[in-house]
């Protein structure tokens, strides 16, 4: 792996990618933050040598190098699944990249589902810790050492002082912001009732799909992470109504420009 990471950051490099200071992942149907920033490079997955390819239809696809809010950033348009048929290595990669390119920052946003009832749908969450349910850990595979601390500790996976500007800004700004657990699931599919009910007696404010691992690695390169949901859908197992993707992406739309106002005004703080 330490082969294909230098090769890819070499290209990268080469492209024009010069010492990002932040990284930033964005979720599903929250690409409009590419709109703010002064875009110096560009390239396709399909054009970086080692990289993954996204394969979700609402997922971008590229790597966006530039400036936001005075700060130099690298940004994932689209990110990677194992329910695409990745593996938990393959989903970090883009991660270990950046960090290889010279982020100390990890950002994250994801699209997500409201377990705790009391949060609605176009709301926002702060991710303050997670469940990992994806049955695997993206460290767990041979050499890994050699990229890290095998045994990395968990204790404390997002920057609270990071979610403490979050919560500031969210404030100061008027937007709704709940602090909460976020549980990462397999998918693709949905959770049923009984699935529901389970992930809200272990602790789960919110559910997806992704997140989890790309923290699991921020750690493990001792990067500075947070990360934020976008609830999209409420997940009430009493009156569970059939999935509509096009009302999740909607809902996403609709609570994506509070989400680039906390991403932005955040940013002019690091």
């Amino acid at each position: 792996m330490i082969k294909y990471i230098n090769e890819t950051t070499e290209y990268l490099q080469n492209k024009g990618f010069e010492n990002p200071e932040i990284g930033i992942i964005l979720g599903t149907g929250l690409g409009q933050l590419i709109n703010e920033i002064d875009i110096i490079k560009e390239v396709s997955y399909n054009h970086i040598p080692n990289f993954p390819t996204a394969t979700v239809e609402f997922h971008k696809g590229k790597l966006i190098y530039g400036e936001l809010a005075g700060k130099k950033v690298v940004v994932m348009q689209g990110r990677f699944h194992i329910y695409e048929g990745y593996t938990l290595q393959d989903v970090t990669y883009p991660v270990r990249i950046m960090e290889k390119l010279g982020i100390k920052t990890l950002l994250v946003s994801n699209a997500a589902g409201a377990i705790n009832l009391n949060f609605k749908k176009g709301e926002l969450m702060v991710i303050e810790d997670h469940i990992n349910l994806q049955g695997s850990s993206p460290l767990a595979f041979k050499g890994v050492e050699k990229l890290g601390e095998r045994f990395t500790d968990m204790s404390a996976p997002y920057d609270a002082e990071i979610n403490s500007k979050l919560e500031n800004i969210a404030k100061a700004n008027n937007i709704k912001l709940h602090k909460g657990v976020y549980a990462s699931v397999v998918g693709p599919q949905l959770e049923t009732k009984a699935e529901y009910r389970m992930l809200k007696i272990i602790g789960s404010d919110a559910v997806g799909m992704s997140t989890v691992p790309e923290i699991i690695v921020a750690n493990h390169l001792k990067l500075k992470a947070a990360a934020v949901s976008v609830l999209t859908d409420e997940c009430d197992p009493d009156n569970l109504e059939p999935v509509n993707i096009a009302d999740i992406i909607e809902n996403a739309a609709k609570a994506e420009p509070d989400m680039i106002t906390l991403f932005k005004e955040l940013i002019k703080t690091l």
